[in-house]
């Protein structure tokens, strides 16, 4: 069994657990920083831990890649697959602490104001105090209710919100932290009570332009959105004219429709937009790297055993 690991941030302790690993299941691994530093006698590899789209495509010989994020859109593409019996696991669990904390971050940078205040002390201004919010009693909607989605509502739930409602395909969870659950089917039923729409969709052809012209005019006026899903989700431009309208109150965006987000791009000018270039999750935070590699530790073991993959991903779902 050969193993290649692509990825230029693990630390030596994580590549340490993936060699023990290797040994213990009498498998050869190599590590590389990008899929460009992959010689082409390593095309042949069995595994992948990381992202490689060259071998993917060419290679009939590849059984499994662990991708190291939870968006695999990418890898959803008609015949992205050489070996159409390929495996795919990714990482959905390890970011849900990185990213909820940036949701939580950013819901009270905007409620509170505080990006107007940083833009005004940075020019020497000591102004008064002006009309704030609060998530105590703020009335709030978590689109997506994965590992992401529910481990901001966890994180919500501390600051006593009127309304934590989940929404989700199945209008189901087994999660105790909402009020209620509603399907996608239901969302506009709910968005005129939203007063923050909290957004972890992955990108799938039902959440393309979910949030569309239509559905923002049927959020409440001062309403705030946070996107950490995927930017497909949104139509920007219509975006764009609610805030520029006053219709919303503010949105934080972490992801786009183009990234980078374009130098012409309107999204830049807005005063009440928080834009973060797709940082919110990543593996920036200790917690995210030994938890994305356990989670592959897992699941090599589970290959090993000839075991079904904990983290695999459905690929009519797309998650």
């Amino acid at each position: 069994m050969k193993i290649l690991v692509i990825n230029k941030l693990l630390e030596k302790k994580h590549i340490d657990l993936i060699k023990t690993k290797a040994e213990e299941l009498g498998a050869t691994v190599a590590f590389y920083g990008t899929q460009e530093d992959i010689p082409r006698s390593d095309y042949d590899a069995d595994i992948i831990y990381g992202f490689a789209p060259s071998i993917v495509r060419t290679s009939k010989h590849l059984k499994w890649i662990c991708v190291p994020w939870a968006g695999v859109d990418s890898l959803m593409v008609p015949g992205c697959f050489a070996n159409e019996d390929c495996l795919i696991t990714n990482a959905a669990g390890a970011y849900g602490v990185s990213i909820a904390e940036h949701m939580i971050a950013v819901s009270i940078l905007l409620l509170r104001r505080l990006n107007e205040f940083l833009d005004e002390t940075r020019k020497g201004l000591w102004l008064s105090p002006r009309p704030q919010k609060s998530l105590k009693d703020c009335r709030i909607t978590v689109l997506g209710t994965g590992d992401i989605g529910t481990t901001f509502a966890k994180r919500a739930r501390a600051f006593e919100p009127a309304c934590l409602i989940g929404v989700n395909r199945s209008g189901k969870s087994l999660e105790r932290v909402y009020d209620k659950v509603l399907p996608v089917s239901d969302l506009d039923s709910v968005l005129p009570q939203t007063e923050l729409l909290a957004m972890c969709i992955p990108a799938t052809p039902e959440s393309q332009g979910i949030l569309s012209r239509k559905r923002l005019e049927l959020l409440q006026k001062g309403a705030y959105v946070v996107n950490v899903g995927r930017g497909s989700a949104i139509d920007e431009e219509a975006l764009a004219d609610s805030l520029e309208s006053g219709h919303l109150g503010g949105a934080a965006l972490d992801v786009y429709q183009k990234e980078p987000l374009p130098k012409e791009s309107r999204l830049w000018k807005l005063k009440n937009l928080v834009i973060t270039p797709h940082v919110a999750g990543n593996m920036t935070l200790p917690y995210t790297k030994d938890k994305n590699v356990d989670m592959f530790l897992e699941d090599l073991g589970n290959f090993a055993e000839g075991k079904p993959l904990r983290y695999l991903v459905d690929k009519k779902l797309g998650y």
